[in-house]
């Protein structure tokens, strides 16, 4: 008997959306995405999984690699006297493959 292949369809859900904050354009950037390379603000609680499965669910695009950077907030003084600190950012470098066309930068 001939098997049929089924192939199992991501779907987004609510979560999906959560876990990519915004795209990061920046010199960077531009200089990865030439080599399909791309930057996103990521949710701090999003693991390397939850953003590869994000990118395939909402772009269609199975990356090859994530690396998650976190970068503390800077330390700012406001008008001479009080000094606070500003958030904390968690970047999400995704490497697609040579094949893929995702450029955030000038679809924008």
């Amino acid at each position: 008997m001939a098997e049929k292949k089924v192939e199992k369809k991501l779907v987004a859900t609510a979560g999906t959306y959560d876990v990519l904050r915004r795209p990061i354009i920046s010199e960077k950037a531009a200089k990865l995405s030439e080599s399909n390379g791309v930057v996103f603000e990521v949710a701090m609680s999003a693991t390397k999984e939850d953003v590869a499965k994000a990118i395939e669910v909402l772009f269609d695009i199975k990356p090859t690699k994530v690396n998650i950077v976190i970068t503390k907030g800077k330390v700012k003084t406001f008008r001479g006297r009080s000094t606070g600190t500003q958030r904390k950012v968690k970047k999400a470098y995704v490497s697609l493959p040579k094949d893929a066309k995702l450029d955030l930068a000038t679809d924008m």
